[in-house]
């Protein structure tokens, strides 16, 4: 709040002052002090009269209209009236004898109620001048007292009554109260029901603790009302609203309470609003507000939300505090009394007064003071102090003009500061006014003044012109000016626009009713209106047809239009009322045309009045004589794009702000909007407005965006087309507007464009009329397409007219598909000849098929030789069966592919008694159930029978065929054909009735079930047939009784029944079974061990990998002891190689053992390939451990001593000569060597070639390349599978199939002569051999067990 200003004066120094407002008004206050005057102050605090008085003032008031001021002294039994009028003071004798104490005008009337200190009263009425004097109203002195609108008077006395009396003094209603009566109001109780209009209620402070409720139609039931002590007493309360009181306490209490009958008591707001005391309270019904004072402040509360403290003013000089708070009646001025005798004036409300041109403002911000100011260009605010409180304000790009009745002030705002230039009288009292740079117009009774503001003397008079001109009886009622036109409309609906630099109207639009106001955008090229329907328009004023466009959603309360002053944004508008702004933009170029949409309503904060729009934001003049900023909520987009990272949205808010920026046609924004929401939605939408407004390159660069391939290649070919109405048709057909596509391409250059789009869009009603009138050579073809359109939905009757219209007589293919069309629609017509002539006559299969397939529907048998013709064999032999045509059927049948056209003709040849067609139609439809049921029931030809079953697998043909061997007794063949159709209970049955049982078992075999081996098992139990017992028992699980069996089999079956023993014990994995079973090969059940090689499978198939290994090297001694080194190798070696498998470490001795046996195996392969030393070596290993091939003991040893004597080891072949020269086996040398053996002992040669030696592949020590144990390393060597020899690092080589290792330079020798690998005996090639660089897998330490 502002302070207007503050009154003080030496007299009132030190006193508490009464004053009171001009009622209504609200022009002048009367102040009066402790001396003997009463002081009228104008609203600006300028001292207007003054009323010397006898003595002290007692009490003053103004009368209802504000027109006479009444006061009463102490001294004098005078009422002095002062008119404010004519400013004159005059008396009228109250005629009372005792000094008056009240006095009060009347709400309603003329009415001056004056009240003395003897309780006298005196009615006076203004008008009349009458008196009517009433004594002994009361018997002390009168000190309250209130008039009600009906004219009642309410007075308080001191003898603690209260009297209610009429305009002519008569007492109505008294009632007596417990304490002194103070401030009496007149008001209206909330009651439900209201009985009789008016103010029915009295209230009156009691003794400053208590209200006092009293209502005059219930006199009989007053209320009493009292409060907290710590309150402190009632210093002062209003009534306001609907029946509520707001009461001030001296404690500092502000306190709301109801008068509802539900609520009394009740307190619904209470704020300790000062801190030591509270001295008045008002309130302004005006403002909606209520304010308290009390210590040195002031405090203003809005009355619709009280929690809400509006304002606070702290009067830090007033160090005695406050005393009294008043309002003028609107609002806009608050005075407030102190205890120090001063007075203090706020401005609480100022008449809303401002204006803008451009982006500069000027508004009333004091009653005599004017700001202009230009936030957007940053220019400081200005001042201007103004000689009068004006009625309106304009302001230009260089003056400001204020004014009231016929008067304005002009000033100039220059660069040194605010010139006042003149003043202006007009011949009426000015409505409005707009400046230019140059020229003020005013509009006043009807009429526009437009003169310049700075001209002089002859000049000026030059300057100025009136309009409408005198010719014209016009009635102008709203005007506007730019910096070159001055627009005006009238009462019957002209609006004219006159070009200022030479005053010459230039155009003229007549509208079917008045206009109310007009509002032209800052250049003059675009107008908005309002008329007397209160319907908004836009108009261009300087286009050539003076076209204008509705604007949508006008609100009928609208007050005014803004147009937006950002450069950019030059077709956006708002338009207001008290609540709310509406946003609205001007699209000029749509493929809709000039348009104006509604883009969306922002609420206005109350009492603000818009001045300025600013890209987005209102600019309004608020009634403390401020600006206050409100951001349109239609720009909201703004706060993303212009500070993307200070607010986070939703995707459906940034979905809102998307189309609000398209809507105002601000592509960048949304473009960076598209580009945070991501998804194609956002894009589609971006799309379809750059489309609606023919931004084509843009268009581009969306769809682009959005990946819409398709949109994109068909903008960029319309994108050099220069006619617009052509590019808007293309535009308005891609967002599926074909209606307006069709009226744009009309329009253009190329009219039979609309004529292909309603071709490619199959609306064939509007392509032919559209052909009629640009292309009639195209009727036929579109005929003929109309046509295909109109069968495909059953419409045949136009579909035949259309395709008769169809036909050229030129054109073949086209003529061909229409003659098809008149076929087939004759034939759905029912004229069914002319229809299959023509399809018979017509080159084309498919319209064959067609009309077959029509006639079929509608069972004609037509429909069989039309078929026929189209070489649609299976259809017509299903419409000759239909008609039994069998003769016409069994002709087609050879062309015929269709099963159940054959099984149809089967059955009827099989009804005919032709079995062997039927047979055979059965067969080619490959019914083979019925062809087995034919070939046995009929042919009597159960090898075909049993031929198509093996081939078909038919479970109910294998039934047939079972049936059938049954009948002729073959059991074995009707158990298999049974099994083969899946009656396994009644195959078992036959077997058991027959006893083919065996042969029921081999036939079941895997296709039984475990109830099939469980039955099976227990029927050769029964028949003691333990083998066979044992195996079904194996395969239905029960593994304890199938071992029971086996193990029970006669030596005849052993080796069977022990292999399958061993097969379900390694199935079973029960320890129990397993003991039981090596008891038995082990002989201890019977007493006769079984051979090795039983063990050795049970435990392989245990997976006993140990145990297997230690009876394979039992088993390949016990081989090796019957001179079977082959077989001893090969059980060793798959062993060996099973181990490695497993991971487990190799036994030493089966390692050592495999070794010779392989020693012993390459000797025959060296001998046979001539290399005498190798196989000299390795016999010598082999002889070195003759012990292992106790068979062959002497052969061998020969074989050593013939070996080494041939490859020159002379000494080993005498060592090995002495051994064969001893008894036990001297007998047993071969007869032709034993000569040569006994000659080499009797003269020995110890001659030796000396052993080669190789490195050692672990340590590289040298030693002999057969020696397998490296003497530097203790290390066990690989050996060669092809020599015998050690390995060597650098000629390493595996066989692929065992990874044994080789030389690889003598394995490559050895397989020249070889094709099987020496240790494995699979096949092998040189091809297969690779020498291998890295050998170090291989050399691992020792693998075997020692």
């Amino acid at each position: 709040m502002k302070r207007v200003f503050t009154l003080t004066d030496r007299a009132w120094l030190g006193s508490c002052l009464q004053y009171k407002w001009q009622k209504t008004l609200g022009n002048y206050i009367a102040v009066a002090g402790s001396d003997s005057s009463v002081k009228i102050f104008d609203r600006h605090g300028q001292r207007k009269n003054e009323l010397n008085l006898p003595g002290r003032c007692v009490g003053m008031d103004w009368d209802k209209d504000g027109d006479i001021l009444a006061v009463i002294s102490d001294k004098s039994s005078s009422v002095y009236l002062w008119d404010a009028n004519v400013n004159k003071t005059s008396q009228i004798d109250s005629g009372m004898r005792d000094q008056m104490s009240f006095i009060l005008w009347s709400k309603a009337g003329p009415l001056l109620a004056v009240g003395t200190n003897k309780g006298n009263l005196l009615i006076y009425n203004q008008q009349t001048s009458r008196k009517i004097p009433v004594l002994g109203k009361h018997t002390k002195r009168i000190t309250c007292g209130c008039w009600s609108s009906q004219n009642l008077l309410a007075l308080g006395s001191e003898d603690c009554s209260v009297t209610i009396s009429n305009q002519e003094g008569d007492t109505v209603r008294q009632t007596s109260v417990r304490s002194d009566p103070a401030d009496v109001q007149f008001s209206v109780m909330k009651t439900d029901e209201r009985s009789s209009p008016g103010e029915s209620t009295v209230s009156v402070a009691v003794g400053k603790k208590t209200l006092f409720l009293f209502n005059l139609n219930d006199p009989d039931n007053p209320i009493e009302l009292a409060f907290q002590q710590r309150y402190g007493h009632i210093i002062s309360y209003r009534w306001y609203g609907d029946g509520y009181i707001l009461i001030g306490f001296s404690q500092g209490y502000f306190v709301v309470i109801s008068t509802h009958i539900r609520e009394i008591g009740q307190e619904l707001f209470q704020a300790h609003n000062h801190k030591d005391s509270l001295t008045s309270v008002a309130i302004s019904s005006a403002l909606n507000k209520a304010a308290s004072c009390g210590d040195n402040s002031i405090k203003i509360h809005d009355l619709s939300e009280l929690k809400e403290m509006d304002a606070i003013v702290n009067l830090e000089d007033e160090t005695q505090g406050l005393d009294q708070l008043s309002w003028t009646d609107d609002g806009q001025l608050l005075a407030v009394s102190t205890q120090r005798g001063s007075l203090h004036v706020f401005l609480t409300r100022l008449p809303v007064l401002g204006h803008s041109c451009g982006t500069r403002l000027a508004y009333l911000t004091s009653l005599l003071e004017v700001t202009v100011s230009n936030r957007v260009e940053g220019e400081a605010p200005v001042a201007v102090t103004v000689e009068v409180e004006p009625n309106f304000i304009a302001v230009g790009p260089y003056h400001v003009a204020v004014g009231m009745n016929n008067r304005a002030w002009f000033y100039a705002l220059g660069d040194s500061g605010v010139e006042r230039l003149k003043d202006v009288e007009y011949l009426g009292t000015i409505a409005t006014m707009c400046l230019n740079s140059e020229y003020a117009a005013a509009l006043f009774e009807g009429k526009v003044q437009l003169h310049m503001m700075e001209g002089e003397g002859q000049q000026e008079q030059r300057q100025t012109r009136l309009f409408p001109d005198g010719d014209r009886k016009e009635h102008i009622v709203s005007h506007a000016l730019t910096n070159d036109f001055l627009f005006y409309g009238t009462d019957s609906g002209v609006i004219v626009c006159v070009l200022v630099e030479d005053w010459q109207m230039l155009t003229e639009y007549r509208h079917p009713v008045g206009i109310k106001k007009v509002f032209p955008d800052p250049n003059g090229t675009r107008l908005a209106f309002i008329d007397d329907k209160s319907d908004g328009f836009l108009l261009s004023p300087v286009a050539v047809n003076d076209s204008h466009v509705e604007i949508p959603s006008f609100s009928p309360t609208i007050t005014g239009v803004l147009w937006e002053t950002w450069p950019s944004d030059k077709g956006v508008f708002v338009s207001f009322d008290d609540d709310k702004v509406y946003t609205y933009a001007m699209h000029k170029n749509t493929i809709y045309g000039p348009r104006v949409v509604f883009v969306g309503s922002t609420k206005l904060p109350f009492s603000h009045k818009p001045l300025l729009l600013y890209n987005g934001e209102l600019t309004c003049q608020t009634q403390s004589g401020k600006t206050s900023s409100v951001a349109l909520s239609t720009h909201t987009f703004l706060t993303h794009t212009h500070s993307p990272g200070a607010h986070t949205h939703t995707p459906e808010e940034l979905g809102k702000q998307l189309t609000q920026a398209l809507m105002l046609k601000r592509f960048p924004e949304a473009w960076e909007l598209c580009k945070v929401l991501g998804g194609p939605a956002g894009w589609a939408e971006m799309g379809r407005s750059c489309l609606i407004h023919m931004e084509v390159e843009l268009a581009v660069r969306v769809f682009r965006m959005s990946g819409n391939v398709g949109m994109v290649m068909s903008l960029q070919g319309i994108k050099g087309i220069e006619d617009r109405s052509l590019l808007a048709g293309h535009l308005a057909m891609f967002l599926n507007d074909y209606n307006l596509a069709q009226d744009l391409y009309l329009e253009s250059s190329c009219p039979n464009t609309a004529l292909e789009m309603r071709r490619d869009l199959q609306h064939w009603n509007s392509a032919l009329m559209l052909a009629k009138r640009l292309a009639e050579d195209q009727i036929p073809f579109i005929s003929k397409e109309y046509a295909v359109q109109l069968e495909f939905i059953g419409d045949y009757v136009n579909a035949l007219s259309h395709y008769e219209k169809g036909m050229t007589h030129n054109n073949k293919e086209h003529d061909e598909a229409c003659q098809g069309g008149v076929a087939r629609m004759s034939i759905r017509m029912g004229d069914i000849r002319r229809g299959a002539a023509q399809a018979i006559s017509h080159p084309s299969r498919g319209l064959k098929k067609d009309c077959g397939v029509i006639l079929e529907n509608m069972k004609f048998s037509e429909a069989a030789q039309l078929y026929e013709k189209g070489q649609y064999y299976d259809k017509a032999a299903s419409v000759y069966i239909r008609c039994k045509n069998w003769s016409k059927v069994g002709e087609l049948l050879p062309q015929v592919s269709s099963p159940k056209i054959h099984l149809q003709y089967a059955k009827a040849k099989e009804v005919d008694g032709k079995f062997k067609e039927a047979a055979q139609a059965y067969e080619s439809a490959r019914d083979w159930d019925n062809v087995i049921r034919v070939l046995l029931d009929h042919l009597n030809n159960p090898e075909d029978a049993v031929r198509i079953v093996r081939e078909t697998q038919s479970i109910d043909g294998a039934k047939m065929v079972a049936r059938f061997f049954l009948r002729l007794s073959d059991y074995s063949s009707a158990i298999q054909f049974l099994v083969l159709s899946h009656c396994n209970d009644e195959a078992f049955q036959l077997a058991q009735q027959h006893g083919q049982m065996d042969s029921y078992a081999d036939i079941i075999s895997s296709e039984a079930t475990q109830e099939d081996y469980q039955s099976m098992a227990l029927y050769f139990q029964g028949e003691n047939k333990h083998l066979q017992a044992g195996r079904f028992f194996h395969k239905c699980g029960q593994y304890s009784k199938a071992l029971k069996h086996f193990l029970k089999c006669p030596n005849t079956d052993d080796n069977l029944a022990i292999e399958m023993a061993i097969e379900t014990v390694g199935q079973a994995k029960d320890e129990s079974l397993t003991n039981q079973l090596i008891d038995y090969l082990m002989g201890e059940s019977d007493g006769m061990p079984k051979d090795a090689k039983y063990l050795f499978r049970l435990y392989m198939g245990l997976l006993q990998y140990r145990e297997a290994a230690c009876t394979a090297i039992i088993i390949a001694r016990e081989e090796q002891s019957a001179g079977n080194y082959r077989t001893a190798h090969d059980v060793l070696f798959s062993m060996y190689t099973e181990l490695q498998t497993q991971k487990i470490r190799i036994p030493a001795e089966m390692n050592t053992n495999l070794m010779i046996l392989h020693s012993y195996i390459l000797v025959k392969i060296h001998v046979k390939r001539g290399e005498h030393l190798k196989a000299a070596r390795m016999l010598i290993r082999v002889s070195n451990n003759i012990s292992k091939f106790p068979s062959h003991i002497v052969p061998i040893l020969t074989s050593a001593v013939i070996e080494c004597h041939r490859a020159g080891l002379r000494n080993s072949s005498f060592s090995f000569a002495a051994m064969l020269m001893r008894p036990e086996y001297r007998h047993k040398i071969d007869p032709k060597y034993r000569k040569k053996i006994e000659a080499m002992v009797r003269r020995p040669d110890t001659s030796e070639i000396e052993e080669e030696t190789t490195p050692c592949p672990y340590c590289g020590f040298t030693l002999p390349q057969c020696e397998l144990i490296c003497p530097g390393c203790k290390n066990n060597l690989p050996y060669c599978i092809a020599t015998g020899h050690h390995m060597l690092k650098e000629d390493w080589s595996v066989c692929p199939h065992c990874e044994f290792p080789a030389l690889y330079s003598q394995l490559i020798l050895l397989l020249e002569t070889e094709s099987v690998c020496p240790m494995c005996s699979e096949t092998l090639s040189v091809n297969q051999v690779e020498k291998m660089d890295d050998c170090s897998s291989f050399l691992q330490p020792d693998q075997s067990e020692h």
